[in-house]
């Protein structure tokens, strides 16, 4: 049996040797028929590699603006279009909810002087949204429970509104002409600290004001959508089902009047859409894998063509079928497997240039690496297999007289 298996492994080690040696007599038919696999494996790679990388910052992104909070949008029915401001104190009445913020957008003309723009997106904002995110007001003051109840003509503008009206100029305390209504800006926001869930697909507001005053500019009394903030701890989908059934009861228990956002449902449907991008991408990478298999098939059999000679040689001094067989295998597994490790190690390195100009995280997808190269090999046999069937079916006869 010892005997028997140490003549196997030492066939399988001359056929690897016979093998590379013919690779490497035929370099450049080699490196051309390689080079449809490395495509094929780097691009697998890659595409694999740089979607993972996107999707960890999207995940980041997403659980930073969401963190401990839902959102809530309101559809409304045939009697109740929305909440009212009693609606929402019932709801910050709730065990699991800290407090809530209003999002009241509409579409502005603002003016100051001879200068006027339309189209600034306004955004109606409680005092409870500043103490909460208090980075957001960079400079001046932040809007406060008075002048949410006294519905004040005051706001905060963003730096566009800020170049476009007041360059040069001190804006804290100026006058601002929204809708045709004098207001007082009182301060400065960050544009970048006012990303959430609520804006992530309308894009950041321009000016910000009291809801309740925003609510007045577009002669409507009723929130449609809000920021619900949770206590400390609090789980998500249990303070999701406390708010579903407070509005259930506001809306007489009729369906299909509100929808709640929760981080993890964001997350779900990312990693989603995320997942079947990459599925289609890799999917169309592999078709470079199958242009490559089909290049190996055809030297392949290029290659028992130009060996019949050497074919008959061996039959005739005793091997057998199968041993040809594997001897053409073997060449046929080498020249993919040389491709994948190199498709391999450039896909990674195109990864890192991606990932870096995209600014997202570079993260080493084992999985793709196991797919590349596993389906590299997996060609190289299945594609390698006719060809060598070929070979080992010649008869040496007819092999000998082509000599």
């Amino acid at each position: 049996m010892l005997k028997k298996l140490r003549k196997i492994l030492v066939m399988l080690r001359e056929c690897v040797t016979m093998s590379l040696e013919n690779i490497w007599g035929n370099k450049v038919r080699s490196f051309l028929t390689v080079l449809g696999i490395l495509i094929g494996v780097t691009a697998v790679i890659a595409l694999i590699t740089t979607v993972n990388g996107v999707s960890g910052s999207l995940t980041s992104s997403f659980s930073s603006m969401g963190a401990g909070t839902l959102t809530v949008s309101v559809t409304g029915s045939d009697l109740k279009a929305g909440l009212t401001t009693d609606d929402l104190n019932e709801l910050t009445e709730l065990e699991l909810v800290a407090g809530l913020t209003p999002t009241v957008s509409s579409r502005v003309r603002v003016s100051r002087g001879g200068t006027y723009e339309s189209g600034m997106t306004v955004s109606g904002k409680n005092a409870y949204y500043f103490r909460t995110n208090p980075e957001v007001v960079t400079r001046g003051r932040a809007l406060n429970v008075i002048d949410e109840n006294n519905m004040s003509f005051v706001c905060l503008i963003g730096s566009e509104l800020v170049e476009t009206f007041f360059y040069g100029v001190d804006p804290v305390g100026e006058s601002l002409y929204i809708s045709g209504i004098p207001f007082t800006v009182v301060g400065l926001f960050s544009d970048e600290n006012t990303e959430s869930i609520a804006n992530m697909f309308s894009g950041s507001p321009d000016i910000l004001l009291p809801y309740t005053t925003a609510l007045k500019l577009s002669n409507d009394n009723l929130v449609t959508s809000f920021t619900v903030y949770l206590t400390d701890g609090a789980d998500s989908e249990q303070a999701s089902s406390q708010i579903e059934a407070a509005m259930d009861i506001m809306f007489s228990y009729e369906e299909d009047c509100f929808t709640i956002t929760t981080m993890s449902s964001v997350e779900d449907t990312m990693e989603e859409m995320l997942g079947m991008m990459t599925a289609l991408l890799a999917g169309i990478a592999s078709i470079a894998l199958v242009v490559g298999g089909i290049g190996i098939m055809n030297m392949m059999l290029t290659s028992v063509t130009e060996r019949t000679t050497e074919i008959g040689l061996k039959k005739a001094l005793g091997a057998i079928p199968w041993q040809i067989q594997v001897q053409f295998l073997i060449e046929s597994f080498l020249l993919s497997i040389i491709g994948g490790i190199a498709g391999v190690a450039l896909g990674l390195l195109l990864s890192i240039i991606l990932t870096n100009v995209m600014g997202t995280e570079f993260v080493v997808s084992v999985g793709a690496i196991v797919l590349g190269v596993g389906f590299s090999a997996a060609v190289g046999i299945i594609f390698g297999w006719a060809p060598a069937r070929k070979a080992s079916k010649l008869n040496p006869i007819d092999a000998l007289r082509s000599m």
